[in-house]
């Protein structure tokens, strides 16, 4: 249960948040007190996700566009000043996961990948760092990795290198924010039931079967761990990735 009380007074903006794990982070944060920007591409998704927030009496505006445009970057960090007057945290969860074959894959994949997963997270931080420091009151930014950045998986070799990629982001923008009290970390779910999955018995039943903890991870176990990185609780971690699995990269069958 959320602690109604632990984000009062702070200002986030999740990015790719109109449904799955993104949008149950907004809805801890929000359920805990805090102010959310929630941005989805889709406009009709973030503008219901938003409004099934605010009837939860959740603080929430929607802005719709690709996380990965500065301009949308700009108006997420606009809006959220001009709203609620100030930006806490900033959460890169936009991503996308083309699979293909390394000797095949595509150019147009590759650069659609590292636009939205790399350059997407790192101008968000940037622009909400900038913010930050303006503010001179510190603040948490979380990148979304994956078990992918750990370990091989066939036919994601962009999508794993992108995902490693924003692990070395956080660690050197601890040089880089530290002494403005910025901390920035990652987490890096593994299998999760979300609506890109949850119709798909095949993949409940294969990573219940190679998950040590004998189930894949929900929205809600990954959310948790994302509020917690960027919580009070955590102000003193920075540079650091979280792995969220059930204990598969432990072990690390494949699922193929």
């Amino acid at each position: 249960m959320p602690d109604d009380e632990a984000f009062a007074n702070k200002v986030a903006i999740v990015t790719g948040a109109g449904q799955g794990i993104g949008f149950e982070i907004c809805h801890q944060l929000t359920q805990s007190g805090a102010s959310v920007i929630l941005n989805d591409k889709e406009e009709k998704l973030a503008i219901q996700a938003a409004g099934q927030l605010q009837k939860e009496n959740g603080n929430c505006v929607a802005v719709a566009g690709d996380a990965s445009d500065s301009k949308i970057i700009e108006k997420m960090i606009g809006t959220a000043v001009s709203q609620f007057g100030k930006l806490d945290i900033a959460i890169a969860n936009a991503g996308i996961t083309l699979f293909g074959d390394f000797l095949t894959y595509p150019v147009s994949s590759f650069r659609a990948v590292m636009e939205t997963n790399l350059g997407g997270s790192f101008f968000l931080a940037q622009a909400a760092a900038n913010q930050m420091k303006k503010q001179g009151s510190g603040g948490s930014i979380l990148f979304m990795s994956s078990v992918t950045g750990h370990q091989a998986h066939k036919n994601l070799a962009a999508y794993g290198m992108s995902k490693a990629a924003l692990e070395m982001l956080a660690r050197n923008l601890v040089i880089e924010l530290s002494e403005y009290g910025i901390t920035v970390n990652t987490i890096a779910p593994g299998a999760t039931n979300t609506e890109r999955t949850i119709d798909d018995p095949a993949y409940e039943k294969t990573w219940s079967r190679i998950t040590p903890l004998g189930r894949p991870a929900s929205t809600t176990d990954i959310a948790h761990a994302a509020v917690f990185m960027v919580s009070a609780a955590a102000r003193h971690i920075t540079g650091q990735s979280l792995v969220i699995d059930g204990g598969w990269t432990s072990v690390s069958p494949s699922p193929y």
